[in-house]
């Protein structure tokens, strides 16, 4: 078996429905990294992945929106299509077996429509990575 794990945001809402009597649920996430080229330039690289997700618990449907951060995990199809100029394409597809809803939040909502919080507990000032020295880490 092969397992894909991505975390990224959703590129749109989800669409929910229900195809011979099973409900799937539709979306996409991108995942984007960041690197720099040979030249030492910062660049970006985007890569969009088709999400399926089937289930009868829609329940976290009205959560899955555009910009929503996300951690979804299941096994990769790759789909292969005919382009317009006679090329043939290829997109990745995700037949998700689990998704959750990570940190942020969708744009325009605030934190009493998430219904979730995202804040975490912790017992006084965390220090920004930048101030963290080598000899700090717990490992």
């Amino acid at each position: 078996m092969i397992k894909l794990q991505v975390i990224g945001n959703l590129g749109k809402d989800c669409v929910t429905n229900a195809v011979n009597g099973k409900n799937v649920i539709n979306f996409n996430v991108a995942h984007t990294e960041k690197f720099k080229d040979a030249q030492g330039n910062q660049k970006d690289k985007t890569i969009w992945v088709d999400c399926a997700y089937w289930t009868d618990r829609t329940g976290i449907a009205p959560y899955l929106k555009k910009g929503q951060q996300v951690y979804v995990e299941g096994t990769p199809e790759v789909r292969t299509y005919p382009k317009t100029d006679g090329t043939t394409g290829a997109s990745l597809t995700l037949r998700v077996l689990s998704v959750q809803l990570l940190g942020g939040r969708p744009e325009g909502s605030g934190p009493s429509q998430s219904g979730y919080n995202n804040s975490m507990a912790s017992n006084g000032p965390v220090p920004a990575s930048s101030d963290m020295a080598i000899d700090d880490l717990p490992f």
